[in-house]
């Protein structure tokens, strides 16, 4: 086993996910803003998870814990669900700053701390895939996500002759988590977060040996 670390899981598929690796015996590195939420695993696995309150958004001269990087899952999300005549600059700036500029700069922070064959796994959306069914009011969410996935080849690219680094990304369909709600209320899933944790985990900790710079989609219905 290794460290994973996970950004956003105070709730939903990061929560699941982080359950998932520490059941397994992972050592779990989660960056959240909610660390609060987190009390009953830290219970659960005193020794086996460290909780980092942290903004992606302003990272900084935020010190991060010197623990290696062999898995990096890119989960935190933030949604916008407005017409396009409402969308403000503050929206575009809260979409982009989680969905992109986070991960962006995370891993450019992180970057010291990879393994030798470290495994980045952005999630991103379907909505985010060109040519995939698109839903009024999710520009900005759905843009961001598109930028995600192109980050991803382009860092595969990048790394792909000096390292064995692997960048891979999951664009998920309609997972039931509160963001979902938010998108689609009353909608109902065909999974929830603890049935898509084991897959997040097998592709984790499996898809680098067979896979490299893929924007890979996963959904059961449109959304």
């Amino acid at each position: 086993m290794g460290v994973v670390w996970i950004t956003g899981a105070s709730r939903g598929i990061g929560f699941a996910t982080a359950q998932k690796f520490l059941s397994e015996g992972w050592k779990v590195v989660v960056l959240t803003r909610d660390i609060e939420k987190l009390d009953g695993l830290k219970k659960a696995y005193p020794d086996h998870l460290h909780a980092c309150k942290v903004d992606l958004m302003n990272l900084g001269d935020v010190q991060l814990p010197n623990y290696p990087v062999d898995i990096l899952i890119n989960n935190a999300g933030a949604l916008v669900n407005k017409p396009l005549s409402e969308v403000s600059l503050a929206d575009l700036h809260k979409s982009y700053g989680v969905n992109v500029f986070g991960p962006y700069l995370l891993i450019q922070k992180l970057l010291p701390q990879f393994s030798e064959k470290a495994h980045i796994v952005n999630i991103s959306s379907v909505g985010g895939i060109q040519g995939s069914v698109k839903f009024a009011g999710l520009s900005a969410y759905s843009s961001a996500k598109g930028a995600i996935n192109v980050l991803t080849e382009c860092l595969q690219t990048e790394f792909e002759q000096s390292t064995r680094w692997s960048f891979n990304a999951l664009a998920l369909g309609a997972i039931q988590t509160e963001m979902l709600n938010e998108a689609f209320p009353g909608l109902q899933a065909p999974l929830k977060p603890e049935q898509l944790s084991p897959f997040i985990y097998a592709f984790a900790t499996s898809a680098h040996h067979v896979m490299r710079g893929k924007v890979v989609p996963v959904s059961m219905s449109t959304p």
